[in-house]
């Protein structure tokens, strides 16, 4: 989770941020977290610093280094959580939780409030209509550590629930002769090519869909903006 928050946090603030709270029309050489920080102020800038900060530092005291952690070994972890690592940890979550409020805000007063972005993101430019899978708990709520794979169609209904092991059984790898890259899709609809639609075999699991395949999240903040989401976006339901 502690990755989560600085990956997510780079992208939303260095990566893909930029070109809309900077805006699509400002100079390449403004669309960047200097950019960010001028349109938002610096004491935002020091928070993306901070939260980055704090987060691969408890990378690293887990992990032994905040970039590819080398401490996983059989059963578990090498380095113990010491009760002040877990008081440290606790600080940083509760923090990370304000700064994901705050950044939640932030989007919502300089993207969803401007008109020609708003109308952007809802253009058919970014439709891809297609399966999603994640995982999800009995309840069918977002879940990042255990549960069963969930795969629903491009509305949102219930395509496929399975536990891990049985991954063989409803996932195959397609091979093309141009890449290396090989390309997973669901074997009960079969390999159809790169198109979109209930035809495709293809699928996405990335942030995105582990939302698609959830009825819901397992916290009360959380699911709130959950909601606001697809009341925005869309609802698959």
């Amino acid at each position: 989770m502690t990755f989560y928050v600085t990956d997510h946090a780079t992208h939303f603030y260095v990566l893909g941020g930029p070109d809309f709270i900077v805006g699509p029309d400002a100079p390449p050489a403004e669309r960047n977290v200097l950019g960010v920080i001028g349109k938002v102020g610096l004491e935002t800038g020091k928070q993306v610093i901070a939260c980055r900060a704090r987060n691969h530092e408890i990378l690293r005291q887990l992990g032994g280094r905040s970039i590819h952690p080398a401490a996983g070994v059989p059963g578990g972890w090498s380095r113990p959580v010491t009760p002040e690592l877990r008081a440290e940890i606790e600080t940083a979550a509760r923090q990370n939780i304000e700064f994901a409020r705050f950044s939640l805000k932030a989007f919502e007063d300089l993207v969803l409030a401007n008109s020609g972005y708003r109308d952007l993101i809802l253009s058919d430019v970014y439709l891809h209509r297609t399966y999603s899978m994640g995982t999800v708990d009995a309840a069918n709520r977002l879940n990042f550590y255990d549960g069963k794979i969930r795969v629903v169609d491009p509305d949102g209904q219930e395509f496929l629930k399975y536990p891990c092991r049985e991954y063989t059984q409803h996932i195959a790898e397609r091979v093309e002769p141009w890449t290396y890259l090989k390309f997973p899709y669901l074997k009960k609809v079969g390999w159809k090519g790169f198109v979109d639609g209930k035809e495709s075999g293809v699928y996405m699991a990335t942030p995105l869909s582990r939302l698609n395949v959830s009825d819901q999240l397992a916290t009360r903040g959380a699911n709130e903006e959950f909601e606001k989401f697809y009341a925005t976006f869309g609802s698959k339901r």
